[in-house]
């Protein structure tokens, strides 16, 4: 992050912003409001910026575009449905955009979704399933990306002497994560080298994740100097909102998706207002992660907890404002601090 990034490259943090998305706010606008949050997570000093996929939104290969073009170093972190394209597409997107702009992307690679659009996608692979396809998905795209001349015989996938033209530069290789909240993310994980992106437990309750296995987590901030200003920023922004827990009540109904259960498990189990960690946006169906909210220094005492137990990757929410990552930018800095120490 900003002036501190030399001090969180030290410790080896990769820090992501999230896109604006296209379902949200005034479609006129949307392109400027892609090309200022990616603008502001930059001079932040993220290492890039998710990209959200679904039946709702735009596609998120051509909003990477227009991130990569109104910046200058940010990478894309796109999130890949298997149901959407084959590996080969994919392969040849990330390629294509290398060629073109010499920028890195990173993949986002999703096993499901949201169950709608699964059904509606006629796809009723079971969700260990999916990660055995995303597993032999991801694998040819690695494959191909490193310029070798595939040939796979999976079950899902079958390709024959498939090689990948014009090759991917070496130094842009693309960094993979995918989801580690079950069992069966974990064991992809490992299968494809990937790391592995969990929305988080409070800190204290959170353990050491799987030897060999790069770790990361998705959280929401909202800090600021006094901890009781960012409470009052955190309910203003995010308040009570009883369509949003019906609508919330609806999904868990139909969902298979593990970390969606876990996290509406904790939800019920946190007392509120003993600890930064807060779950209100999630069970207001506002936001899919949960926050720390709190001063600088509590916040950076949760971040660097989470460090401390060798989680490398934070995926932030969609930034409100370039003032925001500011302050989020001053609690991963005291969060540095105590794990450097």
């Amino acid at each position: 992050m900003s002036s501190g990034v030399d001090r969180l490259t030290d410790v080896s943090l990769e820090v992501f912003s999230t896109c604006v998305q296209s379902s949200e706010g005034d479609p006129e606008t949307y392109v400027q409001r892609v090309a200022d949050v990616a603008r502001w997570s930059e001079q932040a000093g993220c290492k890039g910026i998710l990209v959200y996929s679904d039946n709702r939104l735009l596609d998120p290969w051509l909003v990477s575009h227009s991130i990569i073009q109104n910046t200058t170093s940010l990478c894309p972190l796109v999130a890949v449905q298997p149901i959407y394209m084959h590996p080969y597409a994919v392969a040849k997107m990330v390629a294509s955009l290398g060629h073109m702009h010499r920028r890195r992307i990173y993949l986002n690679m999703v096993a499901g979704g949201f169950k709608n659009d699964l059904v509606a996608l006629n796809d009723t692979t079971p969700h260990d399933k999916r990660y055995d396809r995303l597993i032999e998905y991801t694998l040819i795209i690695r494959e191909l990306l490193r310029g070798s001349a595939v040939s796979y015989e999976g079950t899902f996938y079958q390709v024959k002497n498939l090689k990948l033209t014009p090759s991917l530069p070496g130094d842009l290789f693309p960094g993979i994560f995918v989801s580690g909240s079950s069992d069966a993310g974990l064991v992809a994980a490992k299968a494809i080298g990937a790391t592995a992106v969990k929305y988080p437990k409070a800190p204290g309750e959170e353990v050491a994740p799987d030897e060999g296995v790069g770790a990361g987590v998705r959280v929401g901030i909202i800090a600021r100097e006094d901890g009781d200003e960012a409470w009052r920023v955190a309910r203003q922004r995010f308040p009570e909102d009883r369509k949003g827990q019906l609508t919330h009540q609806l999904a868990m109904k139909v969902s298979d998706s593990v970390w969606h259960g876990q996290l509406s498990q904790l939800a019920h189990t946190t007392a509120p207002g003993e600890s930064p960690y807060w779950l209100v946006p999630f069970q207001n169906y506002k936001t899919m992660c949960p926050y720390l909210v709190g001063s600088y220094e509590r916040v950076g005492d949760e971040l660097s907890r989470y460090m401390s137990v060798g989680y490398r990757s934070f995926i932030l929410d969609i930034p409100p404002t370039q003032e925001e990552l500011h302050h989020t930018n001053q609690a991963f800095r005291r969060a540095v601090t105590l794990a450097s120490g």
